[in-house]
């Protein structure tokens, strides 16, 4: 018993949780884990077996730019959402499968649009959460990419 709890704090201690931040859907709210780092961005939702409803990721860039993501290492299919600097909804690609077990980088379909911001959400929340493309989220404060 005492090893597997020392076992869960030094993964803690090695991978502290990320802060949360709320964002406002047209018809849900949401708590979004922040990947605002280069690390955090390249791990996203990795290995994560389930995605609760109206929780997910938001990635945070330095400018609004091209961004291509991709289902590497990713276990459940995802909805990607682009998002511009004033939460205007640019883009949505539904329900993303995962990438096959072990196939190469260069197999893994990237999806990618103009974006300051990407939120990833369990598939076909966005629908469910009325987020469209020309919808508008209220991104509230968010921290600056580091």
């Amino acid at each position: 018993m005492f090893e597997s709890v020392l076992a869960v704090l030094l993964a803690l201690e090695r991978n502290p949780p990320l802060p949360r931040v709320t964002v406002v859907a047209p018809k849900a709210t949401l708590r979004l884990e922040v990947a605002d780092t280069e690390a955090e961005r390249e791990a996203g939702l990795m290995n994560r077996t389930a995605i609760p409803r109206h929780t997910g990721m938001i990635f945070i860039f330095k400018r609004d730019a091209p961004e291509s993501f991709w289902m590497k290492d990713t276990l459940v299919p995802l909805d990607m959402i682009f998002v511009a600097p004033d939460g205007m909804v640019r883009r949505v690609f539904s329900d993303v499968a995962p990438a096959r077990p072990h196939a190469l980088d260069f197999q893994i379909p990237l999806e990618t649009a103009t974006a300051k911001y990407v939120i990833e959400l369990a598939a076909n929340e966005a629908s469910a959460d009325g987020i469209v493309a020309g919808a508008r989220l209220r991104l509230g404060t968010l921290p600056a990419a580091r």
